[in-house]
């Protein structure tokens, strides 16, 4: 078995979202002064690979600490998206068998090649609003991609998160190294930070080959 951390790791310095704020880490105890080492993060909730939850575009709608943990594992798939929009459902339908034994898509695009690169926020492929209304049929627990966002740089109404959230999925961004899991099944271990009313959180995100 092989175990890949399909994770940024947080730092003061990594990319977010543009127009929001880089997470802040502090030393405020160490073991040279206090005989300990502590630190203290702060950062919102969607900074670097993270899941979003319903309640993330969708008022009133279920928070990450209202899943069952059971919906965090589960069998995976990684397809091939190449680098460009949009990703329509005749690009998808091929793989519908494999959507159908599964509990999580990974939309490998090869996007995280760009991490650290202005290039990396915009012009990322993205789903149109006819595929993503067409993967809701499958049931699946959620959907991960190596990019910034499931909705187009310039979007202000954010539809495919808004048709993916509304079907109650979990949706995990910024995840990095998916091509080396293209055409596999894997077990994918999607663990949010626990913390109540998330509308999203940082996510260690592991994928285990078979």
């Amino acid at each position: 078995m092989t175990v890949y951390d399909l994770t940024h790791p947080i730092a003061s310095d990594m990319p977010v979202y543009p127009g929001t704020p880089q997470p802040s880490i502090e030393k405020p105890y160490t073991i040279a002064s206090h005989g300990f080492a502590e630190t203290r993060l702060n950062l919102l909730s969607h900074t670097g690979t993270h899941m979003d939850a319903p309640a993330h575009m969708i008022d009133g709608a279920k928070t990450i600490d209202r899943f069952s943990a059971d919906r965090f594992v589960g069998e995976a798939w990684c397809i091939a998206i190449e680098e460009k929009s949009p990703i329509t459902t005749a690009r998808l339908e091929p793989y519908a068998p494999m959507f159908e034994n599964c509990k999580f898509l990974l939309l490998a695009t090869g996007w995280d090649r760009y991490w650290g690169t202005s290039h990396y926020f915009s012009n990322f492929p993205v789903l149109t609003e006819e595929a993503a209304q067409w993967l809701t049929r499958f049931g699946l627990s959620g959907i991960g991609t190596d990019s910034i966002s499931f909705d187009s740089h310039d979007s202000t109404t954010y539809p495919v998160h808004n048709i993916l959230l509304g079907a109650d999925m979990l949706l995990i961004e910024n995840l990095k190294g998916i091509t080396a899991l293209i055409k596999q099944r894997v077990t994918l271990i999607a663990a949010p930070l626990h913390f109540t009313d998330a509308d999203g959180a940082p996510s260690r995100v592991l994928a285990m080959t078979h």
